[in-house]
């Protein structure tokens, strides 16, 4: 018979047959059965054979919850389940103002086109070099004169009711320079300014070397976001490459990780795609990536190949190298559907390992 969420063995069967059976506890703590084939005819109640889940014991031990320190923040309900994302993938030159009206054009497109949100590539307003970073930098705290950059995309958002990644761009704070992405609300309002955390050194012989800490200071805040199209965090470029960032806003509920970035010809056809369908497939959620159109003749060059990618690790949407404006349907239905195809969340092994969010956990 079934008492609740329990079902018991009928004491209509004999004591040796039922003690060949085990108690089935809830959903989400179930023993193995595997009875006898002559008794599958006298069950009191509809059995599946040769069903496999953890026992309690098993789960207790396993301590999933255990795995992200503090516990993992419920997936929020979006405002909305699904929208279009709009990738805009752009020639930058050494103009700012000709690149700040060509990126608003490229907005304002991707909106005609049903994008309720739009990403910016990395360094949109600027070549990217350490020559150009101090000369194109804006100061973003100082108000619209000193950030034209970031006004154009204040004003576009607010008129065209959208919430817009903003790519990033050169930013001066005091003596500092950083690698700068800003969020803007439907209401033309900052929501958040994520500042790279980890900075591009890197020196491939013969191939590519590049050294952003040599002009740039690395950000110091992880940031996820509460925007109109839901829970969003930030990375740029390099931060791609660094696995915690990406758990660390899965565990704090983001439905979405945008990365502008500006992968190059050495990293770029090995690693791009590569990087964000693991960011996508094993955090099981949406990945969306912006990078600059490639110019051969420029000082550096970008692989471009801006792409959607969706929690089960599929490529939804993408590019090739010149300039595009990428539209694709973003289903937040699809990250629950995934996470319980694959519930990887409880079957953690807190007990063997740990992920600890400092700043959530030095706020408690």
């Amino acid at each position: 018979m079934r008492v609740g969420s329990l079902f018991f063995v009928s004491s209509s069967l004999s004591s040796s047959s039922s003690s060949s059976l085990s108690v089935i506890g809830s959903s989400i703590c179930r023993s193995i059965i595997r009875p006898a084939p002559s008794l599958l005819h006298r069950l009191p109640f509809h059995f599946i054979p040769n069903r496999t889940t953890l026992t309690c014991s098993m789960a207790s031990s396993f301590k999933p919850e255990q795995a992200r320190v503090p516990p993992s923040l419920q997936l929020p309900s979006p405002p909305i389940t699904k929208f279009n994302i709009g990738l805009c993938q752009l020639a930058v030159t050494s103009d700012k103002e000709r690149n700040i009206v060509h990126a608003r054009a490229a907005i304002e497109e991707a909106a005609e086109k049903g994008a309720k949100l739009v990403v910016l590539p990395e360094i949109w307003n600027s070549p990217y070099s350490n020559d150009s970073f101090p000369i194109y930098a804006e100061d973003i705290d100082a108000g619209s004169d000193a950030s034209p950059s970031t006004a154009m995309l204040s004003e576009v958002a607010q008129l065209l009711k959208i919430t817009i990644v903003g790519g990033s761009i050169p930013e001066r704070s005091g003596d500092k320079l950083y690698n700068t992405c800003c969020v803007f609300d439907a209401d033309g309002k900052l929501k958040a300014k994520h500042r790279k955390i980890h900075l591009f050194d890197i020196d491939i012989p013969g191939k590519i070397t590049f050294k952003e800490s040599q002009t740039l200071t690395a950000g110091e805040t992880p940031t996820v976001v509460d925007t109109e199209v839901g829970r969003i965090g930030i990375g740029i470029c390099y931060d791609i490459r660094f696995q915690e960032l990406a758990m660390l806003y899965a565990a704090r509920g983001a439905h979405l990780i945008c990365y502008p970035g500006a992968f190059n010809m050495t990293t770029g056809p090995l690693h791009w795609e590569l990087l964000q369908r693991a960011r996508a497939v094993d955090n099981q959620l949406y990945v969306a990536t912006c990078a600059p159109a490639r110019d051969v003749g420029g000082g550096y060059v970008a692989w471009g190949h801006s792409t959607l990618v969706g929690p089960f690790g599929e490529v939804l949407a993408t590019t090739e190298h010149g300039e595009a404006i990428v539209i694709s349907e973003i289903d937040y239905s699809q990250i629950e559907q995934r996470r319980t195809n694959l519930p990887l969340e409880k079957q953690r092994r807190g007990d063997l390992y740990q992920l600890v969010d400092v700043q959530r956990s030095s706020s408690q």
